[in-house]
């Protein structure tokens, strides 16, 4: 017995199109992280005007939050050599990124916050809020729904 953790593949997908899906939302998640790293601090202001339950600290939070899982996302989606463990992990952070962003999208409508960046592509590129980022943001949740169904990282039970 080893104390070290080995990687192993990943298993084969289901489907070439869950492949597919998962390499575009990869695609979409390093556009997005890449944006948001490059001008971080004003990322965290940004979140900050947004007026989130908890103030200042929950809106640090929520940034860190939001951009570690769309990084460590990636190994998952992308089906790089992982311990059976990360790949969970990394597939769970698939789905907190799509939550993240249908959570902030929602929050953002449905209050009287008067912002004109949703955040998406960070502070550089400016995205109104609108219905649209919440339907986007649903759209990022079946990007992960599909890619976690055609490459579960879990082994199949056998029936007895």
């Amino acid at each position: 017995m080893s104390i070290f953790v080995k990687s192993t593949t990943a298993p084969k997908p289901k489907t070439r199109d869950s492949q597919r899906v998962a390499y575009l939302y990869a695609f979409i998640l390093i556009v997005f992280a890449l944006a948001q790293l490059y001008t971080f601090d004003d990322f965290t202001k940004l979140l900050e005007s947004f007026w989130l339950p908890g103030g200042v600290p929950i809106a640090h939070l929520v940034a860190g939050v939001i951009v570690v899982s769309e990084v460590f996302a990636l190994p998952f989606l992308l089906s790089m050599d992982l311990s059976p463990l990360m790949r969970v992990v990394s597939m769970v952070m698939c789905w907190i990124a799509a939550a993240a962003w249908i959570k902030m999208s929602l929050w953002l409508m449905l209050t009287t916050n008067a912002v004109h960046n949703i955040g998406l592509l960070g502070t550089k590129v400016s995205l109104m809020p609108g219905w649209w980022a919440v339907f986007f943001g649903i759209a990022l949740g079946i990007l992960a729904a599909w890619a976690s169904w055609g490459m579960w990282p879990l082994p199949k039970r056998r029936k007895s």
